[in-house]
């Protein structure tokens, strides 16, 4: 198993990402928000799944720990594959499918392409036991936004990857936090477009 990888980036595309470590270039499928963390020539740390398969070892990259262990639990429901799990990823962050799975939220599971409510009810009752084992869950009734320290250090980490000041970076955090407030379903990619922008305007 390949828990995580880290180097350069070597070459980024639409749904991959190149990282050179011990002289080895390893391709990581990555979701959209995390592809968005990266700059060719940058120092990175993916956290990553190996998927086998018969004909194939397919690389998963994500920018957190709590997102490849959603990505390996949502693997063992039926039906889910690797492709449909990080599409999950990207649509929804772990903390909001944790919600929606504990509260048996279809409408929200069903936002995520290639799952329809007989998927998104098979999900919720395969996994409704298991969420506690990759984090806590929600209070029901809480708001599904991305979770404070989840969100935050995502989107920290990312503009110091770019080159920010983590005092920079801490203090784009919390201008962009009272957008949660306005906008309970903004994702990390979202925040992190946002938090660029407070930069920017510096």
């Amino acid at each position: 198993m390949i828990a995580q990888v880290s180097g350069n980036v070597a070459a980024l595309g639409p749904t991959s990402a190149v990282v050179e470590t011990g002289g080895v270039g390893l391709l990581a499928l990555c979701s959209p928000g995390t592809l968005a963390h990266l700059r060719i020539g940058q120092r990175t740390t993916l956290f990553t799944a190996l998927v086998v398969r018969e004909d194939s070892l397919t690389l998963f990259g994500f920018a957190s720990a709590d997102e490849r262990e959603f990505f390996e639990l949502l693997l063992t429901a039926t039906g889910v594959g690797p492709k449909l799990a990080q599409a999950a990823l990207a649509v929804l962050s772990p903390d909001e499918l944790r919600h929606a799975i504990a509260t048996e939220n279809l409408v929200v599971l069903c936002k995520v392409p290639g799952i329809g409510r007989k998927g998104a009810q098979r999900i919720v009752l395969e996994l409704k036991d298991k969420i506690n084992a990759v984090g806590l869950v929600a209070e029901p009734g809480a708001p599904t936004l991305p979770g404070h320290a989840v969100w935050r250090n995502q989107v920290a980490q990312g503009l110091i990857g770019l080159g920010w000041a983590p005092k920079d970076a801490e203090a784009a955090c919390d201008e962009v936090e009272p957008m949660l407030a306005e906008q309970p379903d903004l994702g990390v990619p979202a925040l992190m477009r946002a938090a660029l922008l407070t930069l920017a305007r510096r």
